[in-house]
């Protein structure tokens, strides 16, 4: 069966893979930020199991990996990667070969990843699920970019080292904005598991007329913008939020419909990712892979469409979670 494991062991891969390539080049302060990031990717269960069992090292040496990873980013910034002439008119050259065919491996992903999600379900050997279910986005979205890289290859005609130092050369380009997904991604849960949703649930109580659904209302959906511009993600605000405001306040009390609110709530926040350079891999690193003269360029042209976004949700939030 395919788990998420075995995407992760890709990404895993992928990455040790130029951490050789930055190795044989000498560039040792890449190599030894993308072999800490490859860590937790190939090795995440052992890390898991060692810690449930009462062995804390595992986990004590990746929180010191994390630390050296934030050490070794802020030495770096993302930035358009070198290129010299050669290989520029090279890629030209088979871009005008090619044609329109290079689009076919990249519209492919999301064709299967519709197939992959709608038909994973029945495919199975022996009564044995092919993919397991319980991840089956996530591990279609795996099968089918490595699929398209299969394609793309055969397109190309190229060998498949290519695809590791073109995927060294696009890491290059987004530099430390490579490690955001991942770290947002631990935040939320990090958060509540620390306790700042009841912390937000006391403060609000205190503070807010709790009687008052619009006033709860506003303080979840303006409260979710400022903590995805401060967490640069809205799922790391959502628990966080949710946990103080939402569930307590709107749904306990008030009646809120919990579905309608989380993606309603979800929504608003992500109005506060187009506000944040937190959210670089959105917002900072388009600017650096267009070679706009203005870092955040991007921000500046989206903060009008995300305050009448933020406006709006809100109207339609108060019609919709109380009916």
């Amino acid at each position: 069966m395919l788990t998420l494991t075995h995407v992760f062991a890709l990404v895993g891969a992928l990455l040790a893979g130029v951490a050789v390539l930055d190795a044989r080049e000498r560039r040792w302060a890449a190599a030894a930020f993308r072999t800490i990031l490859a860590a937790p990717f190939l090795l995440g269960d052992q890390i898991l199991a060692a810690a449930k069992s009462g062995t804390a090292w595992p986990a004590q040496a990746m929180g010191l990996g994390v630390i050296a990873l934030a050490l070794l980013a802020s030495r770096s910034r993302a930035r358009a990667a070198a290129d010299d002439a050669e290989a520029a008119a090279a890629r030209s050259a088979s871009a005008a070969r090619l044609g329109n065919r290079l689009f076919g491996p990249v519209l492919a992903i999301p064709a299967m990843i519709f197939a992959l999600v709608l038909g994973g379900k029945h495919l199975s050997i022996g009564g044995t699920a092919l993919i397991d279910p319980d991840q089956l986005t996530l591990i279609a979205l795996g099968v089918a970019a490595t699929l398209a890289l299969v394609a793309a290859l055969l397109v190309t005609r190229s060998r498949p080292i290519h695809a590791l130092t073109e995927g060294r050369r696009l890491l290059d380009m987004l530099g430390w904005a490579a490690v955001l997904p991942m770290m947002l991604a631990t935040l939320g849960a990090v958060f509540t598991a620390s306790g700042v949703g009841d912390a937000i649930a006391s403060l609000a109580s205190a503070v807010l007329p709790t009687e008052s659904r619009l006033a709860c209302l506003l303080t979840y959906a303006l409260g979710m913008v400022v903590f995805t511009a401060i967490m640069g993600n809205a799922f790391a605000a959502f628990p966080v939020m949710t946990a103080g405001i939402g569930l307590p306040l709107l749904v306990a009390r008030h009646g809120a419909d919990p579905a309608a609110l989380g993606a309603l709530g979800m929504l608003t926040g992500y109005c506060g990712t187009l506000l944040t350079p937190m959210a670089a891999n959105f917002n900072i690193v388009p600017a650096v892979l267009l070679e706009l003269p203005d870092e955040y360029g991007v921000i500046r042209a989206q903060w009008p469409t995300s305050l009448v976004l933020i406006a709006t949700n809100v109207i339609v939030m108060n019609v919709v979670v109380f009916r």
